[in-house]
């Protein structure tokens, strides 16, 4: 299992990271729309929802909370198939959950 960032901007990097990987989704949806069709569902809210994330983020109005990030609900639901990034997306929930990482951790 991956470690919470220790820094903002590692946490903003993964964010970036989540970002590009909803992109080369997307690409593998319009290449094979048959066999990603579930993911078709969900790859566009996602991508909004990242993007909102890392605005909020870069124009500071960002805060740490003890709650899912809005895209958990359906990521949970998503095979590793599907979303390969899922260990990714987690990660940022984790982060977004629980802080950044210390060195006491």
């Amino acid at each position: 299992m991956m470690k919470r960032p220790a820094t903002f901007e590692d946490y903003i990097d993964l964010v970036d990271q989540a970002i590009f990987e909803v992109d080369e989704l997307r690409f593998s949806v319009e290449f094979d729309e048959e066999f990603m069709e579930d993911a078709l569902n969900f790859v566009g809210i996602l991508e909004q929802q990242l993007r909102d994330l890392l605005a909020s983020m870069k124009e500071g109005s960002y805060e740490f909370a003890d709650e899912d990030l809005p895209f958990m609900p359906f990521v949970k639901k998503q095979s590793n198939l599907i979303l390969p990034f899922k260990g990714l997306l987690t990660l940022i929930n984790n982060t977004h959950r629980k802080g950044l990482e210390t060195a006491q951790e």
